[in-house]
């Protein structure tokens, strides 16, 4: 799963990425939580101005009662996301990239959870494989909301944690967002683990752990709570 993540440098690669003034201001963060508004990617369409957007991370479906479903769909799985009332709708029609430098999981041993940062070599910036949906309360009120996919593990996370957030590479950006795609095999078939021989993963302190914490003690190595994880080469 993910839930937590860092997008600490965003303005010169959105600029490069999008082409243009990404036209938000964002600030270093080190430690997005679900429940804050987070930066995305989408196409214009006819719900939705295209470029960069600040959304609410945990997706509130169109036909949720109150928002507060939100708090339990901040993730989706590759795997049956197109089929999940949930997530098809937005899976067909809505889907997004999510920018960002790296990512945190926990490994368990016990009763003992330890945080890894988990970021790409060269501390190069990537995107998550987003969807994201808009709802309408009775009041009038509007939320435009979001969703990470998630994925298998690689071989190089797994002893932290069975599954992973999509990284899209770069090439596969564009036939992500392409409003005219709704096959769901071809969608799913970009959904695949991020190469493992890619990656870095550290241990970090537990200031992660409680999201009013953001700043870069977050990102600090620490020694591990437990004998340091055997990380394969690759995969």
């Amino acid at each position: 799963m993910c839930g937590r993540y860092a997008l600490i440098e965003p303005a010169p690669w959105l600029h490069e990425l999008l082409g243009k003034d990404p036209g938000l201001e964002l600030r270093p963060r080190y430690n997005i939580a679900p429940g804050q508004e987070v930066a995305a990617i989408r196409l214009p369409s006819t719900e939705a101005s295209g470029g960069l957007a600040l959304l609410r991370w945990g997706l509130v479906p169109r036909w949720a009662k109150a928002p507060t479903i939100g708090a339990g769909l901040i993730n989706a799985r590759a795997d049956s996301a197109a089929e999940k009332p949930a997530f098809r709708d937005a899976f067909r029609a809505r889907r997004c990239l999510i920018p960002a430098d790296g990512f945190y999981e926990w490994a368990v041993r016990g009763s003992v959870r330890q945080p890894y940062f988990i970021h790409l070599e060269e501390n190069r910036p990537f995107c998550f494989a987003g969807l994201w949906e808009r709802w309408a309360g009775p009041d009038g009120s509007e939320i435009a909301s979001c969703a990470i996919l998630t994925t298998e593990a690689n071989r190089f996370l797994r002893n932290i944690h069975p599954r992973m957030p999509v990284i899209l590479p770069r090439l596969a950006f564009a036939s992500w967002l392409a409003p005219g795609e709704r096959n769901p095999g071809l969608l799913k078939a970009l959904l695949r683990p991020f190469p493992g021989d890619e990656m870095i993963a550290r241990a970090v302190g537990n200031r992660v752990n409680h999201p009013r914490n953001d700043d870069p003690s977050c990102l600090e190595a620490r020694p591990p709570a437990f004998q340091e994880l055997p990380f394969p080469p690759q995969g």
